[in-house]
């Protein structure tokens, strides 16, 4: 039965290479594109299957730090993808040799156009081997509006890297723009972050007081970390008011510093009131250097 098959299959393979033309040395027919095409198609199957089972494999790794196992993934992923390409040209009988003047123009191809490309996926195994930006790390993002948006790093790609704001807005930054560019990244070495938060009081207020109830406030948070301690420094005498700032901290960014700033003055709001210490508003005095006049309409 086996050896009857094969004869079918053979007969098929000869009955299609018939069909086609000769192109210098080269034979190219129906039956080595529909070749051509299966080996196309199994080496994209295999290498995404593979992919998928190396993927597993390092997620396993419990002893491997999320870093060093991305770094892993994307290094035995793309060795995997040049051992099918391999194996693929191999079986279409292509002999390497014949590919020197193809890969010759695929290098002066990958040179001009694809230059960036491969500069990113450099800059992403080198930002993987560094641990400059990890998964996890929160970083300053320009956002395009001026001030920068705070996000978390999801992903470090082969193209970019994936940040998610607290506005649930995804960037996708070049892997080459945060490897040439100045990064804040806010849990590099540590993830504790200092809070400042502006407060003011009216003049004539008894301060001692007002900074035990902004301390009072900050401590009142539950986010706000016990050590370091919350402090209050006194930054300024203004035109209206007596400037104070709280700074506090959190070890946990990801989940946002804008929310912080309204918790802790949300208490500060209520102790004041409650204990008679008043926020100032901007007041004028207006002197009339002459007498003043009002004239009526009859």
């Amino acid at each position: 039965m086996i050896p009857r098959f094969h004869k079918w299959a053979a007969d098929i393979a000869e009955a299609g290479d018939t069909i086609g033309f000769d192109y210098g040395h080269t034979r190219i027919s129906l039956y080595r594109a529909v070749l051509a095409v299966i080996v196309l198609v199994a080496v994209i199957a295999f290498g995404r299957i593979a992919s998928g089972v190396v993927r597993r494999l390092f997620t396993r790794m419990t002893n491997l730090d999320p870093t060093q196992r991305l770094l892993g993934e994307k290094l035995v992923s793309l060795a995997v993808w040049v051992l099918t390409i391999l194996i693929g040209i191999d079986a279409l009988g292509i002999s390497l040799t014949a590919l020197t003047v193809f890969s010759g123009a695929l290098g002066l191809a990958v040179g001009f156009g694809l230059q960036k490309t491969f500069g990113n996926l450099i800059a992403g195994i080198i930002l993987l081997m560094d641990r400059s930006i990890k998964p996890g790390d929160v970083i300053a993002v320009n956002g395009g509006k001026g001030a920068p948006a705070v996000g978390q790093v999801k992903k470090i790609g082969i193209r970019a890297v994936s940040v998610t704001t607290r506005d649930k807005i995804e960037y996708l930054i070049p892997n080459e723009i945060l490897m040439t560019s100045q990064v804040e990244n806010w849990s590099y070495s540590s993830r504790d972050v200092r809070v400042k938060v502006p407060v003011t009081v009216a003049y004539g207020s008894d301060i001692d007081q007002a900074e035990a109830l902004m301390l009072e406030a900050a401590r009142a948070v539950k986010r706000v970390m016990n050590k370091p301690e919350p402090t209050v420094w006194l930054s300024a005498f203004g035109d209206n008011a007596i400037e104070f700032e709280i700074q506090c901290w959190i070890n946990d960014p990801e989940e946002g510093v804008g929310n912080i700033r309204s918790d802790v003055l949300k208490k500060v709001w209520h102790l004041f009131r409650e204990h008679g210490v008043e926020i100032p508003f901007p007041q004028r005095d207006i002197h009339f250097r002459g007498p003043l006049r009002i004239e009526r309409e009859d």
